[in-house]
């Protein structure tokens, strides 16, 4: 997930309408947020969800399916329906629900969209769910001190980025309220900001290698 997300080349045609609303949940499950352009989604994505649901106790893992991302060329990225079908074949876990609600949200920036969740569901336990990938530009995200304040993050390791909870700003600025390792699975009981590092299984899949007719890369 990145910091703006809409464009007017993203339709919703040939979506089903149920993708296009937030998953059901209910009052006092634990419930994480893994969202990406997802193009294409392949078992790397699957390693991160089923990590992130077995070390933090998720009831469910809502895997979001984003419009797009702007620092990245639209050239190359497949309609919202096709990325949300390849979505659900790859996230077989009854937990992982597949959903693009943040096309129909009418929000334009993470931050935005995480404090619409909060809003709508006061009483689910969220923890925002990132690949170390991601982290080292997580502070060029719009309001990103803000999403770290929104709710628990929980950072899964992925090959080439193990080093960058020590060197990103993100863990920079939050050192004080890492959580350790061993406490993952309560993180979802820290008031945010709290975010935790998982190391684990790693997969060299790479959507971009995918794209380019290869299979692994170093990093996304």
């Amino acid at each position: 997930m990145v910091p703006d997300r809409r464009g007017p080349d993203v339709t919703t045609e040939n979506v089903d309408r149920h993708y296009l609303r937030m998953p059901h949940s209910e009052r006092g499950m634990v419930v994480g947020l893994f969202g990406g352009s997802f193009n294409p989604p392949h078992q790397g994505h699957a390693l991160v969800a089923e990590i992130a649901i077995k070390r933090l106790g998720l009831d469910q893992l809502w895997w979001m399916v984003t419009p797009g991302n702007p620092l990245k060329s639209r050239n190359q990225l497949a309609p919202l329906a096709e990325r949300i079908t390849e979505s659900e074949r790859v996230a077989a876990d009854p937990r992982v629900k597949v959903t693009a609600f943040e096309q129909t949200l009418g929000t334009s920036y993470t931050a935005n969209t995480l404090a619409r969740v909060k809003a709508r569901n006061p009483h689910v336990h969220f923890i925002w769910i990132m690949g170390a990938d991601s982290l080292q530009s997580f502070h060029k995200w719009q309001k990103w001190q803000e999403i770290a304040r929104t709710f628990p993050i929980a950072v899964i390791d992925r090959p080439g980025a193990t080093l960058s909870f020590l060197s990103s700003k993100m863990a920079r600025t939050f050192d004080f309220a890492r959580v350790d390792e061993d406490d993952a699975r309560v993180l979802w009981k820290k008031r945010a900001p709290a975010w935790t590092f998982i190391h684990g299984p790693r997969s060299g899949l790479s959507s971009t290698a995918i794209r380019n007719g290869s299979s692994h890369s170093d990093a996304e």
